[in-house]
């Protein structure tokens, strides 16, 4: 079993971008609810199959599993509501660890996110300058729930 301990957070300009090459996602959900989610996923055209616990605190138990690219475009085409996850995710090592910069698109246009994976809650990391707010306890940022309420369906004044 595995236990992803993430941080997540808004960007604050951008001095990230060229700092990496982005991978093209797509994802959809067969489930999502508080208790449990299960997500499907193409990345740089390999398909995932992944099934997330109930976050406790910055924490969740996670399950993730390689399956063929066209089940999981199958997956997608089929059992996975739309709207889905389009986004790029570029990994930008730092000081010691490893940033995740996703840059939506599609529904979820003009959303750009950061995210940290840590060993523990506790683990400190510094934070580069383009680094901004963070909104890890803030649901809305959730990829499950970016499907359901994407980000272009905001208010402005929610946007900030």
């Amino acid at each position: 079993m595995g236990r992803e301990i993430e941080r997540k957070f808004l960007l604050a300009g951008d001095g990230w971008r060229g700092l990496a090459e982005g991978i093209e996602y797509r994802q959809g959900y067969l489930c999502a609810d508080k208790k449990r989610t299960v997500r499907v996923r193409l990345a740089g055209g390999r398909g995932f199959l992944t099934i997330k616990g109930a976050t406790a605190g910055i924490g969740r138990d996670e399950y993730e599993y390689e399956i063929p690219a066209a089940e999981a475009c199958a997956l997608l085409d089929t059992l996975c509501p739309q709207p889905q996850i389009e986004k790029k995710r570029y990994t930008i090592p730092y000081r010691g660890h490893v940033w995740e910069v996703d840059e939506f698109f599609g529904a979820n246009r003009g959303l750009v996110l950061a995210e940290i994976e840590l060993a523990d809650e506790n683990e400190p990391f510094e934070r580069p300058d383009w680094i901004g707010a963070e909104v890890t306890g803030d649901a809305r940022y959730y990829n499950a729930l970016l499907c359901r309420r994407p980000y272009c369906d905001w208010p402005d004044t929610a946007k900030d």
